[in-house]
């Protein structure tokens, strides 16, 4: 099964899952090199709700957000990883600075954010209260980011030792 899908047909997958009875969570990101931060985030987003749906950030808009010299993984690549998890049951993409549009289309029950975020600053969060939902957030993983993922690569292999 793809779980790569466009917001179109997940949209209409997630009604069919509703009319089931199934409740729907929904993050976002950019997950440019995924690691244990970002695994063990995801594995409690999914204990959240029967269907973990992520909105991944294009490249487009990881550049606007992360500067030029990012993403280093390229959208379709980080889409394909994510979707190998076993916690997540779909993905999709969006080209918006914020999830905003592509929550309020979707309507998830549940927003989730990791501890980074304060919820007073959780984009779509007064939205998704408007139907009835609610936003978690995940405390982060102390240290554990991309950035010093990255920051490490250059001191070890940029350091001229």
């Amino acid at each position: 099964m793809n779980k790569v899908l466009s917001r179109e047909i997940l949209k209409n997958k997630l009604e069919a899952l509703r009319q089931e009875g199934k409740k729907i969570a929904f993050t976002n990101g950019c997950f440019d090199i995924l690691h244990v931060g970002h695994v063990r985030y995801l594995k409690e987003a999914k204990k959240t709700a029967d269907i973990l749906v992520l909105a991944l950030n294009s490249d487009s808009s990881v550049r606007a957000i992360k500067g030029e010299k990012r993403p280093l993984v390229s959208e379709t690549e980080r889409a394909e990883v994510l979707a190998a998890l076993e916690c997540i049951d779909f993905v999709t993409i969006f080209t918006e600075l914020t999830p905003l549009e592509i929550i309020c289309y979707l309507k998830p029950d549940i927003l989730i954010k990791g501890g980074d975020w304060p919820e007073d600053r959780v984009v779509g969060r007064d939205e998704i209260k408007q139907w009835g939902g609610y936003v978690t957030i995940i405390p982060e993983v102390a240290g554990k980011s991309t950035t010093n993922i990255v920051d490490k690569i250059i001191s070890v292999y940029c350091s001229g030792n």
